[in-house]
């Protein structure tokens, strides 16, 4: 397989935007957003010599993008804890003794493929995303958008399986009621 040419003179142009927004949704501020997307084009330009083009241009500065985002919460967990607080606590759903749901939530009736194309639950759920605590947004967004394995989330944020578990749970529940407020009220069944 002969090695693709990279051409680093058109990357802001051609990625800087899409990396950008890509960051900004994980990190949610403007200036790091900016700062990571910088410094991942800095590395890659350092690292021009190990590209061997077995993936696209676009694919490798994704995949250093990546690295450098996990590289600044590792940054900002040293001063930062990610163990649950009794804030945290507030369950918005509620569970009988037996564990079952008191309230059923509702039936969205939808294809999840079509759903994923739907421009308006993705704007409700971006919406939903920034609702959430940074702590329990960042930990949902690796491990659920970005697919980050369990065991590598628990390392970076010094937290315990069971505890990203919760998280992870309230998160979703947490999701799904915004969802149901913001976007499911709005549409009718079908």
């Amino acid at each position: 397989m002969n090695k693709q040419e990279i051409d680093a003179n058109q990357w802001v142009d051609r990625y800087g935007d899409l990396m950008y927004r890509y960051t900004l949704v994980r990190v949610r501020d403007q200036g790091a957003a900016e700062e990571i997307v910088q410094v991942t084009f800095l590395a890659a330009l350092q690292a021009t010599h190990t590209y061997a083009g077995r993936s696209s241009e676009k694919s490798w500065l994704f995949g250093i993008l990546k690295h450098k985002i996990l590289d600044h919460f590792r940054e900002i967990k040293k001063n930062r804890t990610f163990d649950l607080s009794p804030d945290d606590d507030q369950d918005p759903c509620e569970y009988d003794s037996m564990g079952h749901w008191k309230k059923m939530p509702k039936d969205w009736r939808l294809d999840p493929e079509k759903s994923a194309e739907n421009q308006e639950l993705t704007e409700k759920l971006v919406l939903c995303l920034d609702d959430l605590s940074d702590k329990f947004r960042q930990i949902f967004v690796l491990k659920e958008i970005d697919g980050v394995s369990s065991e590598q989330i628990c390392n970076e944020f010094n937290i315990k399986p069971t505890n990203l578990w919760v998280i992870l749970h309230r998160t979703r529940n947490q999701l799904k009621n915004c969802l149901e407020i913001h976007w499911f009220d709005g549409k009718k069944q079908e």
